[in-house]
């Protein structure tokens, strides 16, 4: 009997330190796998989490094919009311960047302040912000943000949150400045600087299509004032004081049946003051909004035995909408302005 045979296999060991290398380098290829694919969606672009509509479109025109926008706030939801849920909080801190506006949806707001997103930019940081509507902390304002005391009460400069340069936009601060196509392209570069900071590789073509998107506002803005010049009156009535930045830049005058929350009922002593301001400057037409109910302005109309029709804010897209995207739907609110204040 071969006695060898019985003795156990020799085994080989392996050092521990070498044990200890491998693992080290297997988790240092991990982690560079998940910093690769970190803020990137499915397709490999840059996942970009848009607050509400007007944030997405400028997501979209900018970002253009390098992007992947999911838009928090479905179509024919009301911004305001937003309530998020657990996986669209936890889609804030993955994603590669943030485009939303501080002011108009608190729960977004606090949200991505939790997340931490080093890429998420307060669009409203980006441009100047003003004071509009009827009654802002007790005092009566005119549609230029000035107080009855004369006193401008615009917004100072300051820093967001996530260090970017631009405005204070607190208490009272009207955030509507998408309506108002000059402003919103200010904004426009400042997101092609946040897309570009998340994704350097494309940064060339963020700063092209920010570009492209000014000019296409610029053409808007060129629209609304020719369209707008040749007016027998310069008031409008709306549902919610949306519209105070579009009226300034075109010389309009904004009166707004609630403030600047669209959910706020008007005090009959408004309404009273509606009455009177309608026969003052030649209104012709109560305008409502697609997202919020239509039943006071419908009411006032009926009152006055005015014409009514539809002023959108732009906070969402649906069937509903009179047009497809942003440029559409403000074209359409060209015309029904002009139609309103009779254009010749």
């Amino acid at each position: 009997m071969n006695v060898s045979r019985l003795r156990p296999a020799h085994t080989t060991r392996i050092p521990t330190a070498a044990v200890a290398a491998a693992a080290v380098l297997g988790l240092l290829s991990l982690s560079a796998c998940s910093s690769d694919t970190a803020g990137k969606a499915k397709d490999g672009k840059l996942s970009v989490v848009a607050s509400f509509y007007p944030m997405q479109y400028l997501a979209e025109q900018i970002g253009g094919e390098h992007v992947s926008v999911t838009n928090l706030t479905k179509p024919g939801v009301e911004p305001h009311d937003l309530e998020l849920k657990p996986k669209q909080i936890g889609s804030l801190g993955e994603a590669g960047a943030i485009v939303y506006l501080k002011g108009v949806q608190p729960a977004v707001d606090e949200a991505i302040k939790q997340s931490k997103n080093k890429h998420a930019v307060d669009v409203a940081s980006l441009t100047a912000l003003e004071k509009h509507g009827d009654e802002v902390d007790g005092k009566h304002h005119d549609e230029h943000g000035h107080d009855e005391h004369g006193h401008d009460e615009h917004a100072d400069e300051g820093h967001d949150e996530h260090g970017h340069e631009g405005h204070d936009h607190g208490g009272g601060a009207d955030p509507h400045i998408w309506l108002d196509p000059v402003k919103y392209a200010e904004a426009a570069k400042g997101v092609a600087k946040t897309l570009a900071e998340a994704d350097p590789e494309h940064k060339g073509d963020y700063e092209k299509n920010a570009g492209a998107l000014v000019k296409k506002l610029g053409a808007l803005d060129a629209k609304f004032k020719d369209g707008l010049k040749n007016r027998a009156s310069d008031t409008f009535i709306t549902t919610h004081a949306a519209f105070g930045y579009l009226a300034e830049r075109y010389g309009l005058t904004e009166e707004a049946i609630s403030g600047l929350d669209p959910e706020s009922e008007p005090s009959a002593a408004r309404i009273k003051d509606l009455h009177k301001l309608a026969g003052e400057h030649n209104v012709s037409t109560i305008f409502f909004e697609t997202l919020a109910s239509p039943a006071t302005a419908k009411t006032l109309a009926k009152d006055l035995k005015l014409k009514t029709d539809v002023l959108d804010p732009l906070e969402g897209i649906t069937d509903k909408s009179r047009g497809h995207d942003y440029v559409e739907v403000m074209e359409a609110n060209l015309a029904a302005l002009q139609k309103a204040l009779g254009t010749k």
